[in-house]
C-alpha cells in the first residue's frame, strides 16, 4: 500500500562551529542520502530536519553513532511553481481545521515540493487529496 505520510528525521545539532560538519560526516559514514532538509536554530542548538531515502535504517545508524535523532511524520505536497500555489494547499488545510506547525520546500526546474508537519497527518492527506493536489508518496523519496 502506498503511503503519503513520510518519515522525517529530526537531528539535534549543537549550535557551535564544526557541529554541522560533524553531523554531515556521520550521515555520509552511515550512507544516509538527504533528499530535502531544513536547519532551524536557536541560541544553544539547532534541529536538522531531513527527508532521507531510508529513514528507518538512517535512524538506527545515527542512534548507534550517538546522534540524538527523532522520527516525525510529515506530508509532501507537489505545488505548481506559480504564484498562489501555496495558498491552495494552506487554505484547504486551514478550512479543515488542520494546523501547519512548520514546513520547508524546494524547487527544481518546474517541480516544487512542500514538506509540512501538521497536527493530523492522516486527515491532511485526505483533505489535500480531495482538493486534487498531488501528494508525494513515501516510495518517491
Amino acid at each position: 500500500m502506498m503511503s503519503n505520510i513520510i518519515k522525517q528525521l529530526s537531528i539535534f545539532v549543537n549550535n557551535e562551529p564544526g557541529r554541522l560538519a560533524h553531523i554531515s560526516s556521520v550521515l555520509k559514514e552511515c550512507n544516509v542520502n538527504m533528499r530535502a532538509f531544513n536547519l532551524a536554530e536557536s541560541t544553544e542548538f539547532g534541529i536538522l530536519r531531513a527527508i532521507v531515502d531510508n529513514p528507518d535504517e538512517a535512524y538506527d545508524a545515527l542512534r548507534l553513532k550517538g546522534i540524538i535523532v527523532k522520527k516525525t511524520e510529515v506530508i509532501g505536497v507537489y505545488l505548481e511553481d506559480t504564484p498562489g500555489a501555496l495558498f491552495l494547499a494552506a487554505d484547504a488545510l486551514g478550512k479543515a481545521g488542520i494546523n501547519i506547525e512548520y514546513g520547508y520546500a524546494y524547487v527544481y526546474k518546474d517541480k516544487a515540493i512542500f514538506f509540512i508537519r501538521v497536527d493530523d497527518p492522516q486527515k491532511a492527506v485526505e483533505v489535500i487529496g480531495k482538493e486534487g493536489i498531488k501528494l508525494v508518496s513515501e516510495s518517491e523519496i
